[in-house]
């Protein structure tokens, strides 16, 4: 059995700059505060994918945010690619069998373990509707995904905090739940539209949380991890 997660190895920082340059700062001004790490789309394609595999080279844990999603064939061809690569954590969407199971084909027998995103944080009910999802309230949506994911065996399932209880009561214990849009209380949302604190996130049963801005922007981004991190402490 595996030795349980300390406060530290829970949270992941977002490296959602535009540029290496300034994911390298950060990194830098994070020092051994912080020891994961996620890249997403905005860093991957300003030369983040070779940032990340140094990341990885240096210790870190390192989460690949690409969210895949197209036909079969190509999502499990690309997660054979990125397997390759050594990485942790790969995100794919959650919105069909097909490409949940095409992305565990392509895992194959590796050590990267795939998460499957279920609904953006950023949306709520009326974004549903407009996508032609008119019956399904956001946490509704979340529930049914997450047990698609669980019955393609992936390994853990991204959603928000508020959604956090539903999902460990619909998938149990062995499987990872991911939580973004994380903010300290007074913390401003920006973007997001359902966020929860750390220790609320923990408490419905979170494993792992995502932060960006709120450490990224912050004027001192250790001091900030460290606060993140202190209130996952506090709720283990």
């Amino acid at each position: 059995m595996s030795a349980p997660l300390s406060a530290r190895d829970r949270l992941f920082v977002a490296l959602d700059v535009a540029s290496v340059d300034r994911a390298r700062v950060l990194v830098t001004a994070l020092g051994d505060t912080v020891s994961c790490y996620k890249v997403g789309l905005e860093l991957l394609f300003g030369g983040g994918l070779e940032f990340a595999q140094g990341l990885k080279a240096a210790g870190k844990t390192v989460f690949l945010d690409m969210k895949l999603l197209d036909i079969a064939n190509t999502v499990e061809k690309a997660a054979a690619n990125i397997a390759s690569l050594g990485l942790d954590y790969l995100t794919i969407h959650g919105t069909d069998s097909k490409t949940l199971e095409a992305a565990a084909r392509g895992r194959g027998t590796s050590r990267l373990k795939l998460l499957a995103v279920t609904v953006l944080t950023s949306l709520e009910k009326p974004d549903l509707e407009q996508q032609g999802i008119k019956d399904m309230a956001p946490a509704d949506l979340v529930a049914h995904r997450a047990r698609l994911a669980r019955a393609a065996r992936i390994d853990g399932i991204v959603a928000s905090g508020h959604e956090a209880g539903l999902i460990r009561a619909e998938v149990g214990p062995g499987v990872l739940i991911v939580t973004p849009g994380i903010r300290l209380a007074g913390g401003v949302a920006g973007d997001q539209a359902r966020v929860m604190t750390p220790g609320k996130a923990i408490a419905a049963g979170a494993d792992l949380l995502v932060v960006g801005r709120p450490i990224t922007e912050a004027d001192d981004p250790r001091a900030a991890a460290a606060a993140f991190i202190a209130e996952i402490e506090k709720a283990l």
